[in-house]
């Protein structure tokens, strides 16, 4: 059977999604061209604004690549503008004089930012906040410029002032109402927004109405002028003052448009062979511009191209679930409150916390949340349900977990929900879809949640809920039976191939790699890099080319990147422990620098943060102590407590044996950070029970723990062994992390290590094998008796000076 063809205007998130949704329902009925003005493949438009502050890449937003298009037989045409459709001939023309013939069209032209209307707006500089080519522009002027304005309070409008600001701009935020995201924030939530934003040196001007835009001499703007005739300086204009839906193409065509170009239920124009989702769409009178609401029609879009005729789109109540620069926000219903309505309402802006909850006959109505939304999800089934909540209102306010329904379901809210409960309301997965496809097709990382079923592949916000569901679902095979997974986008080999390999074949260089393994790519990328660099160095200690160029930016440049640009510095101090002197200098380098801030980290450091690039040498000639490896994928730190020679309830010397472990170590490079700490009795002040090694004092030795980890999840450390003396502890501890070191894979922790491998396996190793451990501890010691610390060493650091410089970091 000849296929039919669909035509496809509009190359974002919502016409895509409906062309996925079609490929599972009918992959054989149409042949599809999709047109796209941008020269890009599908990208998250959400995700523009972690680009814009050098948190991501463009890479790290596309969502289908150029490979997918290929894969699916999709014709493609980037960069390419459709200017008018002939329903009679059903054709498409675009500016390039090309014509495509279809017999479905589908339109997804989106919206187009709205620009005030003011003397002024036509200078240079003055520009959206729509596409990636507005955020490329936003990144080169914040280059060459100092002053920038966004006139908008709204959610893109303070991700727009965000990310300029992180790039280094004074940035004002222009809004004609009395207070931030009006549409989604009560005046109470938007004030303590407002708050936290200052803080991190945004400026705001509220209740003002812009005027006009004044240019220089060579058409450029140069500042804001308001109806009071106060004005702002500006080098950038950035407009977020909201969108209209894309409809010039479909009311030229003669389609019946209103608020949006208007469709029925089952996503059909005036015109019945021709579709229209997303932004552009007008349905029962409501443009929605939300993600979730999008991607229902899609679905329903799909399921008529598909022939099958049964969906029908009959509107969507909406919740917003948003991270704004860094604060959770979440809001949905009548949130404002009002006569004839009760609220309820817990506000502790100390703490960053306000929650208000608004009722109406036993129902729950509205919400505003702002920074801990973690029962947003729950709050909103209640709301969209019309539940009653009389039952459980003195509980309501405490979320999900306080009302005493969840019995012993689990610790974790993923294990409390019910399969029918939505965990990713951008795309509309339930928690039910979200397991079956783990259990299913096998799943173990949050990628392959996310490639599968799209969940947290928007914006983000529920990440957090996904990794609990895949945790609780995949239980131990989450990590002790992963399948197969390629080191990078560059080779189908696993890490375990790749690193035995380059033991096999004796191989010394990235290029050797590269070549003997047919790398697809000669340069390698950001991932494999760094990895087949440490796995070199650590395979082949001494032998091994090191290429500093494939390390991190940390460790290429010797000190900890900032989100301003600036860098920070943390001296080593053995154990935790300091002198005077040191101190001293450390008290000297700060006044001479200038640097802002100075603070005690987690790992009993100093950290001087606020560090000028080109300061970064002097700053530790003039310091005179190591760095070690404070800032690379390796030993950071070996916490204390000050032990049996001072505390009266230490059982060991915890302090010496922190420095001696310390000093041994200080130069080990790891698949990724490492950290230890030792404690002097049971009390475990140091808090060894969640480090990557902890060892405890005890009345008759010392017990070693393995494997914690204190980050996002924190894991308690798993007993290893007991032993009596600190020669035993230096070989243990030293074995354990030799082998993380060879069978470990890059930027895998060793609690991750260890539950791929299992416990049993490493107690095996290091305790049944005695010749092993003291081989495994032999060859640590050889790797790291030639390693020099990059700043402490006078040769290495000019060395490395000219490479720091060189790198333009």
């Amino acid at each position: 059977m000849k296929k039919l063809r669909l035509v496809l205007i509009g190359n974002g998130m919502a016409g895509i999604r409906t062309i996925e949704e079609l490929l599972k329902l009918a992959p054989d009925l149409y042949d599809i061209t999709v047109f796209g003005s941008e020269p890009w493949p599908n990208y998250n438009r959400i995700l523009l604004s972690p680009v814009l502050a050098g948190e991501q890449t463009l890479k790290d937003i596309i969502l289908n690549d150029w490979e997918w298009y290929r894969e699916n037989k999709i014709n493609l045409r980037t960069g390419t503008t459709i200017t008018a459709i002939d329903r009679v001939k059903r054709e498409v023309i675009a500016d390039d004089g090309s014509v495509t013939p279809y017999d479905r069209l589908l339109l997804a032209t989106g919206s187009t930012p709205f620009m005030l209307p003011v003397p002024g707006n036509d200078l240079q500089g003055v520009i959206a906040y729509r596409d990636i080519a507005d955020t490329e522009t936003m990144i080169q002027t914040a280059q060459q410029y100092p002053n920038a304005v966004v006139i908008g309070g709204g959610l893109l409008g303070l991700e727009a002032a965000n990310g300029l600001r992180q790039r280094g701009m004074t940035v004002s935020v222009v809004h004609l109402p009395g207070w931030l995201m009006e549409r989604q924030l009560d005046p109470v939530a938007a004030g303590l927004l407002q708050q936290s934003l200052e803080q991190k040196g945004l400026q705001f001007l509220l209740g003002k109405n812009t005027a006009s835009l004044l240019g220089d001499e060579q058409g450029r703007v140069r500042a804001v002028r308001f109806s009071d005739a106060s004005e702002v300086a500006a080098d950038l204009v950035v407009m977020a003052v909201g969108i209209r839906p894309n409809t010039a193409l479909a009311e030229a065509a003669g389609l019946h448009c209103q608020r949006g170009i208007v469709v029925n239920d089952t996503m059909q124009t005036f015109d019945p062979r021709i579709y229209a989702v997303g932004e552009c769409v007008s349905h029962r009178g409501i443009a929605y511009g939300l993600v979730a609401p999008l991607f229902d029609m899609a679905k329903v879009c799909a399921n008529h191209l598909a022939q099958f005729g049964i969906g029908r789109y009959q509107g969507s109540v909406t919740s917003t679930k948003l991270k704004v620069t860094g604060i959770d926000l979440f809001s949905a219903g009548d949130f404002m409150g009002g006569e004839g309505k009760e609220e309820i309402v817990l506000s502790d802006p100390n703490g960053g916390i306000y929650k208000k909850l608004v009722i109406q006959n036993d129902k729950l109505i509205g919400a505003c949340l702002y920074g801990d939304t973690a029962d947003g999800a729950w709050y909103f089934r209640l709301l969209r349900e019309g539940k009653d909540i009389s039952t459980i209102r003195d509980h309501l306010m405490f979320g999900e977990s306080g009302t005493g329904d969840t019995g012993h379901a689990g610790q974790t809210l993923a294990a409390a929900m019910s399969d029918s409960a939505e965990v990713c309301g951008c795309n509309g997965v339930c928690k039910g879809t979200i397991v079956k496809a783990i259990r299913e097709q096998g799943l173990f990382t949050l990628e392959d949640v996310r490639k599968h079923t799209k969940a947290s592949a928007s914006c983000g916000s529920c990440t957090g809920l996904v990794e609990q569901i895949l945790v609780s679902t995949a239980g131990g095979d989450y990590s002790a039976n992963p399948r197969n997974k390629a080191l990078c986008h560059c080779t189908d080999l696993t890490h375990a191939e790749v690193r035995s390999a380059i033991r096999e074949h004796h191989l010394l260089t990235i290029p050797a790699i590269q070549q003997r393994l047919q790398w697809r790519s000669a340069d390698g990328c950001t991932s494999c890099r760094p990895a087949l660099n440490y796995y070199l160095i650590s395979t082949w200690p001494h032998e091994a080319v090191d290429d500093p160029q494939s390390r991190m930016i940390n460790e290429r440049s010797h000190a900890n990147i900032q989100r301003d640009g600036s860098y920070s510095v943390i001296p080593r101090m053995w154990g935790g422990e300091t002198t005077a002197a040191d101190l001293r200098r450390i008290a000297d380098v700060v006044d001479k620098y200038q640097i802002p801030t100075v603070k005690v980290t987690g790992g009993q450091r100093i950290d001087l943060l606020g560090v000028q690039k080109q300061d970064l040498p002097k700053v530790w000639a003039d310091l005179g102590m190591p760095s070690g490896l404070a800032y690379a994928k390796g030993l950071r730190t070996v916490k204390t407590c000050v032990g049996s020679e001072w505390c009266r309830f230490g059982t060991q010397d915890s302090t010496a044996m922190g420095k001696q472990l310390e000093h041994a170590l200080a130069r080990m490079y790891a698949p990724h950070k490492v950290k230890l700490a030792v404690s002097g009795c049971p009390r475990n002040c140091a808090e060894a029970g969640i480090k990557d090694v902890g060892v405890i004092g005890v009345d008759s030795g010392w017990e070693i723990y393995v494997a914690g980890n204190g980050g996002i999840k924190t894991e308690v450390a798993q007993f290893l062994v007991k032993v009596k003396t600190t020669a035993e502890v230096m070989e243990f501890t030293g074995a354990f992390l030799q082998l993380y070191r060879q069978e470990g894979w890059y930027l895998e922790r060793t609690v991750h290590f260890v539950n791929r491998v299992g416990l049993d396996y490493v107690k095996s190793v290091i305790l049944e094998q005695a010749e092993k451990r003291r081989a495994l501890y032999e060859e640590l010691l050889f790797a790291l008796s030639q390693e020099a610390d990059p700043w402490h060493q006078p040769q290495a650091a000019q060395v490395d000076t000219r490479q720091f410089v060189a790198l333009n970091l």
